[in-house]
């Protein structure tokens, strides 16, 4: 698919977008799909306009008490389809894993396949184990996400150890430290899964670490013009 704007016009969108939602800090969400004709031919057709939606909110802003107690997670059976990597707009299995998980007063279902983590259910799943930070790898099965590059890279940076690789329900459970991270949760710790403590019960010292690395790129990056 085409880019339908340059980045010149991109930037005067989303600038007048946010201009008009009064500026301040805000999450922009905008995605791009092929298009729509007026028949029903399900074949991508090249020449169709493609579709642009936006929209942008206040950036939501955490409890003090979530960096005090963490949030709480279930896991469930990742029973989405084969292509997670693939950015859609058909997110209901997401949506249904995310219900299971408020409907058990959870921040957060974290997904299992095959005795394995992919991700959560909308979020990127962090373990920490013997002092360092595991990533389920890319694949098929996890949508790529920014923020996870963003951990990935902090995580270089400041020296704590960190790589790419599986993660069974088993290491899940016995996690010196998990998080999730996510455009607007940032990098959050999970300090109990299925009603269980993880580690301590409370936020781990690779998370604060973390959290500190996190808000001073957040600095770095408001300096910036974009």
């Amino acid at each position: 698919m085409e880019v339908p704007h340059s980045p010149e016009e991109w930037r005067s969108i989303l600038g007048t977008l946010i201009e008009r939602n009064g500026r301040g800090d805000q999450y922009v969400y905008w995605q791009v799909t092929r298009g729509a004709e007026r028949s029903r031919n399900h074949a991508p057709l090249p020449n169709i306009p493609r579709t642009v939606f936006a929209f942008c909110a206040p950036f939501p802003v955490p409890p003090a008490s979530l960096f005090e107690r963490g949030v709480a997670c279930i896991t469930a059976e990742d029973n989405r389809w084969a292509r997670c990597d693939i950015k859609s707009t058909a997110l209901l299995p997401n949506i249904l894993l995310r219900q299971l998980a408020i409907d058990a007063g959870a921040s957060e279902a974290i997904l299992l396949r095959d005795g394995q983590v992919t991700e959560a259910s909308a979020s990127a799943v962090h373990v920490v184990l013997d002092g360092q930070i595991r990533t389920p790898p890319s694949s098929p099965r996890i949508l790529p996400s920014l923020t996870r590059g963003v951990v990935e890279e902090l995580a270089a940076r400041s020296g704590i150890p960190w790589r790419s690789a599986p993660v069974s329900e088993a290491e899940l459970r016995t996690a010196e430290e998990v998080w999730l991270s996510a455009a607007t949760r940032e990098v959050q710790p999970v300090t109990q899964i299925d009603g269980r403590p993880v580690g301590k019960g409370t936020p781990g010292p690779l998370w604060r670490r973390m959290r500190a690395a996190f808000d001073e790129y957040k600095r770095e990056l408001a300096g910036r013009p974009w």
